[in-house]
């Protein structure tokens, strides 16, 4: 497949979260639902379509296990921290328990979508 077309079906895919997830805020967007907006929007077949929706994810988590950066113009970063052991305290019974080093991932919304989820005009916000 080309680049173009791939490209061009993460926009599709960035759309259709955005347009999914203001019509109804009760509802999941979910793998099915992605491959369905490929499959209505680009015109590939329904097993073309769930196949690039799990190239797309797959390389989305493969770059975050590396611990890089994921950055989706208009949509926002996935980013990689790692957070260091700490001391934590079990609220029940106050007994001091230690937090071991690990590593979350962080999902920072662009300027772009804060202002689709907020009703806002987009016009002249910079991602």
């Amino acid at each position: 497949m080309a680049s173009t077309n791939s490209a061009s079906a993460l926009r599709i895919i960035e759309g259709e979260a955005l347009a999914t997830s203001s019509a109804a805020n009760a509802r999941t967007l979910t793998r099915a639902d992605l491959t369905d907006a490929v499959y209505r929007r680009v015109g590939l077949s329904r097993s073309e379509s769930a196949a690039l929706v799990e190239s797309v994810l797959d390389e989305i988590c493969d770059a975050l296990v590396r611990g890089e950066t994921v950055k989706l113009s208009s949509f926002g970063s996935f980013v990689v921290r790692s957070k260091g052991e700490r001391i934590g305290r079990n609220p029940k019974t106050g007994v001091e328990v230690p937090i071991t080093p690990r590593r979350v991932m962080v999902f920072k919304p662009s300027n772009t979508l804060k202002a689709a989820i907020n009703g806002e005009s987009t016009n002249g916000i910079d991602d």
